[in-house]
């Protein structure tokens, strides 16, 4: 078996790579910027998102704490409110334990298309980060596929009962080890170029779960660019 760590991260031209996680605030950001910039520029039929898993609880041996996510929502919000955040209103038992069925629901949607593993990808984050839905159930991640009206929900079903992505989230858990790709989100481009959490400087007050992200700066316009040359390179 070849090794994981040493595939070509170039995607072709007209797409972007983006490793992350959904349990990431920082790319349910990117993730909404990408997909609103690429509207606004009428890129959707020149440039398509081939997504990535960043299983940040593998990396770290456990799942992400709560509070840390807790902490990141009125700050990360005020960034980019479009992206649509609440802080978590269901019961706390049903709060994800796990990523890992949505990660993996967005890789097996991309045997129907990148359209498909796109929508589910960007419906996930919005019912975890703006919904308080459990995105580790079955059905949540079904009913969200069926909600995009863009993915062949029977397929996706059969696809997650054979378990046939779970070798590729397993080897893009391996890259996400390696010092190839270094956080979530994790830009790749056509050009050869890559771009860690793309216009966001971040820095954290206190301990993670405890303190707050302290933004920097960030430059939303940086996103024009990274489109721009995945259409063009």
């Amino acid at each position: 078996m070849s090794d994981p760590t040493t595939a070509d991260l170039t995607p072709p031209r007209g797409v972007v790579t983006v490793f992350s996680d959904i349990w990431c605030s920082f790319a349910h950001i990117a993730i909404h910027r990408l997909h609103a910039t690429r509207a606004r520029l009428g890129l959707e039929e020149q440039v398509s998102f081939d997504l990535r898993a960043f299983p940040l609880e593998l990396l770290n041996d456990a799942p992400s704490p709560r509070p840390g996510t807790d902490s990141e929502v009125a700050r990360m919000a005020s960034l980019e409110p479009a992206a649509g955040w609440q802080l978590w209103q269901a019961k706390d038992w049903l709060y994800p334990s796990t990523t890992l069925p949505a990660l993996e629901a967005v890789l097996a949607a991309k045997e129907q298309s990148l359209n498909a593993s796109e929508q589910l990808d960007l419906g996930l984050r919005r019912a975890f980060w703006a919904e308080s839905r459990c995105i580790s159930h079955r059905k949540v991640i079904l009913d969200v596929a069926a909600e995009t009206g863009a993915v062949d929900v029977d397929a996706l079903a059969e696809a997650l009962d054979d378990g046939r992505a779970r070798r590729a989230l397993s080897d893009q858990a391996a890259l996400s080890r390696s010092d190839r790709v270094n956080c979530s989100p994790h830009l790749f481009l056509p050009d050869g170029s890559d771009h860690a959490n793309p216009g966001i400087d971040v820095g954290w007050e206190g301990a993670y779960g405890i303190g707050w992200p302290v933004i920097a700066s960030d430059d939303p316009k940086v996103y024009e660019d990274i489109l721009l040359r995945a259409a063009t390179e």
